[in-house]
């Protein structure tokens, strides 16, 4: 669908055209090894915000490139909201994320439970979960808490594990998965 403004149509109008008329012709490169594979040549993501009460669903990546305007809207949706702080998010963090959703093979948005984490929200919630790290990723922009409502924490760690490209935790208690950037390592049931 284009979009027409004050000025014509405008580019996001027109990448959201471009991307609607070749998301299903796009290749994907299931042989491809780590998180590319399921990753293709469009990469996109979609989620919401039960805090905020926000969504998103944005091709953020088209032929080996990112997409600027898309990015930066990642970056605002992934915030912290309780300060409503705003950081760069790490586009591998970003793949990971994309790779995931689409290998679990669904059309439901990830519930984004926690993105970026101020250091003063990330003390003030070790502060009451014994579960939080002192140094987290969220306060680098390198890690997501995500849940999905169709598939089950195995299923979306599973999922991220099989990317092989950042740590994946299984928060089963709780009905969520930690993913990030940082090493390669699992934990939790």
């Amino acid at each position: 669908m284009l979009t027409e403004g004050s000025q014509g149509i405008t580019r996001r109008g027109l990448l959201r055209a471009f991307a609607a008329t070749t998301i299903a012709a796009a290749p994907t490169f299931t042989n491809a090894s780590g998180f590319l594979r399921g990753a293709g040549d469009i990469r996109r993501l979609k989620m919401y915000s039960g805090r905020t009460g926000e969504s998103i669903d944005t091709i953020y990546w088209i032929e080996g490139k990112y997409i600027k305007d898309a990015v930066d809207e990642i970056n605002k949706f992934m915030r912290d909201w309780r300060t409503n702080g705003v950081i760069k998010i790490d586009t591998r963090t970003v793949d990971i994320m994309a790779a995931s959703l689409r290998l679990t093979d669904t059309n439901e948005p990830f519930m984004l439970l926690s993105g970026y984490r101020s250091p003063q929200t990330n003390a003030m919630l070790r502060r009451n979960s014994r579960g939080v790290a002192k140094n987290s990723l969220h306060m680098k922009g390198q890690a997501a808490d995500l849940r999905l409502a169709d598939r089950s924490v195995s299923q979306l760690a599973r999922a991220a594990a099989s990317c092989r490209a950042g740590g994946v935790g299984r928060y089963s208690g709780s009905n969520f998965v930690h993913v990030d950037c940082g090493p390669l390592r699992t934990w939790g049931r």
